[in-house]
């Protein structure tokens, strides 16, 4: 049994008091749960006080959509944490497009203020460990101990990832970078690292180095071209001009783990040299030292732009948390699609540290993406451990299914920026009309259903989730084409842009089955899939394309008729047919289900059967 008497006991901790950190807070404190937050610094968001160096911030901030749809409009804000306080908006904060990160600061402690989150400032923690009574404990810088049921860890990604090789020491990392451009001036500069940070960095320097040349393992990863948010933004990217356009500048590949960076004792300057380029093969004559190299010359200075890694150092040795992966998703946390810890139970990660479930997928890794998983985490923690339903609403029938499904597929965010990740699921009553519908389900747990969300699922289950053709987006490929736009509904399936999807399952799909899954499949194959065709200002109402068309897919799936009746066709039916359709299916206050003794109300009308005075449908 679990001692909560211990000394400073929390029922759960939260470590970091960044975007992550503070979201999980809200969702906890409107919950009524007993949480605090720990934050090293003495204020909220305290890495964006350095970062971005050049403190422009890559994240869009649209404020103007043409539209008063508030839910729609949040798509297009990628800074604001999600809270009821419509004051707590970046839109209000700045009228830049991409906004400077002290504006982000101010913000996120504005959010915690205003919210009255329960935060404490100043206190580092280490040596995180589960004891073996259940409880994690953990010490601050004076040693004062805290302990908790369950576990958060929202700390990021901020340990700054330097590559280890011989005369690594002669570089400048990008947290050390003078930012006054003149100390540049005439400089040949080298940067090591091909992400936004190497980018951001060239922009920042161009006007003033002789040239500036940039290395990386691979080739540029444009996020026009991939569709992840995560790879080189426009606004970052003039060395491609100034490359491209022979303007002394220029991109190549190359290991970094084979360098060996050395200062020259003649001219003072730094030179790379490659460890294992074997001059000879056996069978072969030898080949003469390659004299057009494209670092021969040297560089002023090399400027390491190799990212930031989470920091396992905040835990106990004796509690094993492993890495996702190797080399680059090794910067991540290993972490279910629950959110938790793999080998670590109640250990849970929040925030841009759970990035390795849609690492280049989609925007796990950002405000405007994680805001939605952070609140996922809450919803299946508030079941798992208090029992409480995840969010749902109910429908008796399917003539108010589709209009809900439409409104979410036009108007949800968290959908849209979590495409692929966070799907709809409507799960049909043992009749196959009634159905109960969630938002914003993880995908990746649709097997899970029943265990994660505390409903029940009795027969078929519909999944609806926002996907891009698949293939159109990856490195290199070319999203400007002509033949890039498809306005055909029956040619859907074959569309390239951003579009729903609908899986339908006789049975939820069982673990095996999902991890069978091709791996360019978001689900397992469905017993039937539709697409609803692409739209250029990503709108899906229109009535024949979009409207008609899902109408169609789900009568013939449920093999219903899903359509509001007129009340005097409704008489006709009744007079002509043994079975009326459900938008006839009225029922009078008196509980009489008789049309023929309404008949004359019923040719009166010429409004929707479901809108006559009579308790219709049973909503």
């Amino acid at each position: 049994m679990l001692n909560t008497e211990t000394p400073n006991y929390k029922e759960y901790c939260v470590i970091g008091a960044g975007p992550g950190g503070l979201q999980i807070a809200y969702f906890l404190e409107n919950a009524g749960r007993d949480y605090l937050v720990f934050e090293k610094g003495y204020g909220a968001g305290t890495f964006y006080l350095k970062y971005p160096i050049h403190r422009q911030l890559i994240s869009i901030n649209k404020r103007n959509t043409g539209k008063t749809n508030k839910e729609f409009n949040f798509r297009h804000d990628w800074n604001s944490l999600v809270s009821h306080d419509e004051s707590l908006q970046i839109t209000k904060y700045s009228e830049e497009f991409f906004p400077p990160a002290d504006v982000l600061v101010q913000y996120l402690n504005d959010y915690a203020t205003k919210l009255n989150l329960k935060v404490q400032y100043n206190s580092t923690m280490h040596d995180i460990l589960k004891r073996k009574d259940g409880l994690f404990q953990m010490w601050d810088q004076h040693n004062n101990a805290y302990t908790c049921k369950y576990m958060i860890i929202a700390t990021g990604i901020a340990k700054p990832n330097r590559p280890d090789f011989p005369g690594h020491e002669l570089m400048t990392g990008y947290e050390d970078l003078p930012l006054n451009r003149s100390e540049y001036e005439k400089q040949s500069v080298l940067i090591i690292g091909r992400g936004n940070a190497a980018h951001e960095t060239a922009q920042h320097i161009m006007g003033h180095t002789n040239l500036i040349h940039m290395m990386s393992r691979s080739t540029t990863r444009l996020s026009w071209a991939t569709h992840y948010v995560g790879d080189l933004r426009a606004l970052n990217n003039g060395i491609l001009d100034t490359y491209q356009l022979k303007s002394l500048d220029g991109l190549f590949e190359g290991d970094v783990r084979q360098l060996v960076l050395v200062r020259s004792p003649v001219d003072g300057r730094l030179y790379i040299e490659v460890t294992n380029t074997s001059q000879s093969t056996p069978g072969k004559p030898n080949l003469p030292p390659i004299d057009n190299d494209a670092t021969r010359e040297g560089y002023d200075r090399v400027i390491s732009c190799m990212g930031f890694k989470f920091d396992f150092s905040i835990f106990h040795p004796s509690l094993k948390v492993k890495a996702a992966g190797k080399a680059r998703k090794s910067k991540y946390p290993k972490v279910s699609y629950m959110y938790e810890a793999i080998g670590v139970r109640e250990l849970y990660f929040a925030g841009t540290n759970t990035h390795s479930l849609d690492w280049r997928k989609s925007a796990g890794g950002f405000i405007h993406g994680y805001r939605y998983t952070v609140r996922t985490l809450h919803r299946i923690m508030e079941w798992k451990h208090h029992g409480v339903q995840w969010p749902a609403v109910k429908f008796s029938n399917p003539l108010d299914l589709v209009p809900h499904m439409l409104k979410r597929i036009n108007e949800a965010s968290d959908i849209y920026q979590m495409f692929s990740v966070l799907c709809e699921i409507v799960i049909f009553g043992e009749d196959n009309l009634s159905s109960t519908y969630l938002e914003a389900f993880p995908c990746g747990l649709i097997s899970r259903l029943e265990i994660v969300s505390g409903h029940k699922v009795p027969g078929a289950v519909m999944v609806v989730g926002m996907e891009y053709g698949k293939n159109f987006s990856g490195a290199g490929k070319d999203p400007f084409h002509e033949n890039r736009v498809n306005g055909e509904a029956s040619q859907a399936h074959l569309s390239n842009f951003l579009h729903p999807v609908v899986y339908y399952y006789k049975r939820l799909p069982t673990d095996q089955e999902y991890i069978q899954k091709h791996k360019k499949w978001i689900l397992p194959v469905p017993d039937r899939n539709f697409h609803i065709v692409e739209d250029f200002t990503t709108k899906f109402d229109g009535y024949n394309t979009h409207v008609l068309t899902l109408r169609r897919f789900i009568e013939d799936t449920l093999k219903t008729d899903s359509r509001h009746w007129f009340a005097d066709h409704c008489l006709t039916l009744s007079l002509t047919s043994t079975k009326l359709p459900i938008g006839c299916n009225l029922t009078s206050i008196d509980g009489s289900s008789s049309l023929a003794a309404l008949s004359q109300m019923l040719k009166s009308n010429t409004i929707p059967a479901k809108f006559l005075p009579y308790e219709s449908l049973k909503y």
